[in-house]
């Protein structure tokens, strides 16, 4: 995500602590390694490891060969490949003058050259202070409301009366109504049914291989792209009259209140394209990694159902910490590991990235994520109901049967 995607692309921050890097300024001292065919690079082997659950060996691999740093290119992108602790301070303490953000072309033709992932300095600062500025706690607790609502709807319509649900697809309906509502001020109906497929036709085209053909990928999702930017557009037209002329409270949604801050002269702070490109970064990120997160917690449960308390400590179930130097036992579920006296060395836990780049979303996703746990384990017992509870990434974590569980409600409801 900024929301732990700043750097080339938004998965491999959730594998590994390992970046994908572009230098400002080119340079003759290259790192070790190959950028592969014209293009392509290793773009092609790289999803194909995601896709069989085996990137973290496909890191790995590359760490042994070339070490920690090593050059390649990745969805048309010359890259710089960096990985561990060290790497991570380097990222998240730089500033602009030493590394910028810089995403390759595909990326920007596809979410917009105005998005806090592509810019620096005195324009990042900006956006990401109007972006803290709603998603901040205090600010939050006036959407609580809205979050509850949405959460009683989604249950009450997909989950109550089910004797089997399949969890992964419900909690990308879930996120994505959510985020309809708190960001974009989106009412249910026929402007929500379209977004949601235009959006994932959008996030498909995030890592596929940026040819701009009929038929491709790439393809489709720049032609979801572009419907997105109308309907956004015209959301943004509505929401602007009904701020300024009707006197709506910019406090509804993130698009109104992002139209209604001002410069000292009066002038907008965000520009149209900025909000639309900036809208479009916050339903990526909190779409699929909140959704991928609660499946998770959900297969877990189904596990060890004893482990409920622990989420308001551990909540973030990061797949990217795996150096065992640091964290012993890395793939084990242990929330105690976070209670050690001496903690883990800085910037060694990274799930929300550090310093300025930290992921200005990170409460707005702990709030999102407690509050629908918190429904699941007062409203129902579940287990899991399939042998093969196995997934792949495409580009993100995808449960190959969409983890289907058989629930039973329990007596008592909470409520928050």
């Amino acid at each position: 995500m900024e929301f732990v995607m700043y750097w080339t692309f938004l998965v491999v921050l959730l594998l590994l602590p390992v970046f994908f890097l572009r230098a400002r300024r080119p340079t003759k001292q290259l790192p070790p390694g190959s950028m592969g065919l014209p293009v392509i690079g290793q773009s092609l082997s790289l999803l194909k490891a995601m896709r069989a659950n085996t990137g973290d060996e496909w890191f790995k691999d590359r760490i042994r060969k070339y070490g920690p740093i090593s050059k390649l290119s990745l969805f048309g992108t010359p890259s710089i490949f960096l990985h561990g602790q060290a790497a991570n301070k380097f990222i998240y303490t730089c500033d602009g003058n030493k590394l910028a953000n810089n995403q390759p072309k595909s990326i920007s033709r596809l979410i917009g050259e105005r998005s806090i992932i592509e810019l620096s300095g005195e324009d990042h600062k900006r956006i990401r202070t109007a972006l803290v500025s709603f998603l901040k706690p205090e600010v939050l607790k006036q959407y609580i409301g809205k979050l509850d609502e949405e959460i009683r709807h989604h249950l009450d319509t997909h989950w109550h009366g089910k004797q089997e649900v399949k969890v992964g697809p419900l909690m990308k309906t879930l996120t994505f109504n959510v985020i309809c509502s708190l960001i974009f001020g989106i009412e249910r109906g026929e402007r929500r049914d379209i977004l949601v497929g235009l959006f994932q036709e959008l996030i498909a085209g995030v890592l596929a291989v940026p040819v701009n053909l009929p038929f491709t990928q790439f393809n489709r999702s720049l032609q979801a792209s572009a419907k997105i930017k109308a309907i956004v557009m015209d959301l943004i037209r509505e929401k602007r009259v009904a701020f300024e002329q009707q006197g709506a409270s910019p406090h509804q949604d993130l698009i109104t209140f992002l139209l209604s801050m001002r410069n000292e002269d009066n002038s907008s702070v965000l520009s149209d394209e900025e909000i639309l490109d900036n809208g479009k970064i916050v339903m990526i990120a909190g779409h699929d990694t909140t959704s991928i997160l609660l499946t998770f917690m959900v297969r877990l449960f189904a596990n060890n159902p004893s482990v409920y308390e622990a989420v308001s400590q551990v909540w973030a179930l990061s797949m990217t910490h795996m150096d065992e130097t640091i964290f012993p036992d890395p793939s084990k579920f242990d929330p105690k590991r976070f209670e050690q006296q001496v903690p883990a060395p800085p910037y060694s836990f990274v799930a929300f990235g550090g310093g300025q780049r930290i992921c200005p979303g990170y409460e707005f996703a702990k709030i999102e994520t407690l509050a629908m746990v918190h429904y699941l384990v007062t409203r129902f017992k579940w287990k899991l109901s399939c042998k093969d509870d196995s997934f792949s990434r495409e580009p993100m974590p995808v449960f190959n049967q969409g983890l289907p569980i058989q629930i039973t409600p329990k007596k008592s409801s909470g409520a928050l």
